[in-house]
């Protein structure tokens, strides 16, 4: 990497480095109650890239351990307003709020799965048990190996 940059450019890489360790060691802290306070503290923060991908990686670990969880409702629902602020966090929410939909049976719709990241659906090729997600998936995901995987899963290869 070499020397600083006259602008402080090895200064701003190490105080991104500390914001974000910091970020991560207060959500792994957080209390569910005090969850949506923090997300919005962080969005706000000065570091929106580091901001964003701290939300996300929270609200992968919490929606993976509520998915099927009586509580998860009112966690999205908290979590809603505080994610706004950031397209990505409130895209991850609401594709997390799909896969439980798909887990659980639920009413969901195929475009919004076909309309959904490459995380989502690989997610559900690979995880899924939901035959319908998967026909979804094998007929018409987005990459060569989400419908691959749909489809080895639907045959039972």
């Amino acid at each position: 990497m070499g020397d600083a940059a006259p602008g402080g450019g090895q200064d701003r890489d190490t105080a991104g480095h500390a914001r974000s360790a910091d970020c991560r060691r207060a959500f792994a802290e957080v209390s569910p109650e005090d969850a949506a306070a923090l997300v919005t503290r962080v969005l706000t923060g000065p570091d929106p890239a580091t901001a964003s991908d701290a939300v996300r990686e929270y609200l992968g670990r919490r929606a993976a351990e509520l998915l099927t969880d009586p509580g998860y409702p009112a966690w999205c629902l908290a979590m809603t307003g505080p994610v706004a602020a950031d397209a990505s966090a409130a895209r991850r929410l609401r594709e997390w709020t799909l896969l439980r939909a798909v887990t659980l049976d639920e009413p969901w719709e195929a475009d919004a799965l076909l309309a959904a990241s490459d995380w989502l659906q690989l997610r559900t090729a690979e995880e899924s048990s939901a035959v319908i997600a998967l026909a979804v998936l094998a007929e018409g995901g987005r990459t060569r190996r989400i419908r691959n995987t749909a489809r080895s899963r639907l045959t039972g290869a």
